[in-house]
């Protein structure tokens, strides 16, 4: 069996996207998901994304990490399964579509993707980091000299020690000037530094706005991959608008030639 296979990245954060709408793919295969994501052996991605039919919204994305397991809320997966719609025309510029963290509206521009977040409000703030969920759980901290930071080795030992099994995503901060911020991430599910995280950089935005690192609601944040705009507004506590914009790029696609 064979199928067509789009490759995406959106800031370096690259993923396998199929159309699913057929239901072929066998989501319970987890094997089969970590070897596609294999950089050696398969197509090498950090994630793979099936989009598929949903009743009522544009469409439905299903995430999974390159380990082969379903995972939470992907932000440039987000953006990137934006821009595959509408390269299918199932969409024209503008969509609401479900992830498993609910419904999300996002606009398409060139190859510019802007993605409406989900709201928070609940923060865990200490002298050391900031803990928030935008979608999928963040660790924000700040350091210095980011770009020789061991983002590997303090992202994993963050990631186990303190999250435990379930784990989160760990994110390496160092303010450049008051709307603009460097990001490095460990990402949980691949288990390395990823040259992007779109929900980690949303919960950095957050976070330097909460602990008064920063007092611009439109933030810019570089990544090792490229960079990333995040704004939004802040109600009492609340924090809704949420947006995550940048590019979104097809790379390639191909055809997975499959055995059962």
């Amino acid at each position: 069996m064979e199928f067509t296979f789009y490759k995406y990245q959106g800031t370096g954060n690259d993923f396998v996207i199929l159309d699913n709408r057929e239901e072929f793919f066998p989501k319970k295969d987890s094997q089969l998901v970590a070897k596609i994501c294999d950089r050696r052996f398969g197509v090498g991605a950090d994630g793979l994304l099936l989009l598929e039919n949903h009743p009522t919204a544009d469409f439905k994305m299903v995430y999974y990490n390159s380990d082969g397991n379903l995972s939470t809320m992907c932000g440039n997966g987000g953006r990137c399964i934006v821009h595959f719609a509408n390269y299918l025309e199932i969409i024209s510029g503008r969509t609401t579509f479900e992830a498993v963290d609910g419904m999300h509206e996002a606009t398409i521009n060139n190859e510019g993707v802007s993605l409406k977040m989900n709201d928070v409000e609940t923060f865990e703030v200490t002298d050391a980091y900031t803990f928030l969920n935008t979608g999928s759980p963040h660790h924000v901290e700040m350091v210095s000299d980011l770009q020789n930071f061991d983002v590997f080795g303090e992202g994993r030992n963050i990631r186990n020690k303190i999250y435990g099994t379930d784990g989160a995503n760990v994110n390496f901060v160092e303010k450049q000037n008051a709307s603009t911020f460097s990001v490095r991430t460990y990402e949980r599910g691949v288990e390395n530094e990823t040259l992007s995280c779109g929900t980690g950089v949303t919960a950095v935005a957050l976070a330097m706005f909460e602990t008064e690192n920063t007092s611009e609601n439109k933030l810019t944040l570089n990544t090792p991959g490229g960079q990333l705009q995040v704004r939004f507004n802040k109600i009492d506590s609340h924090y809704t608008d949420i947006y995550l914009e940048g590019p979104a790029t097809m790379v390639f696609k191909g055809i997975w030639q499959w055995k059962r």
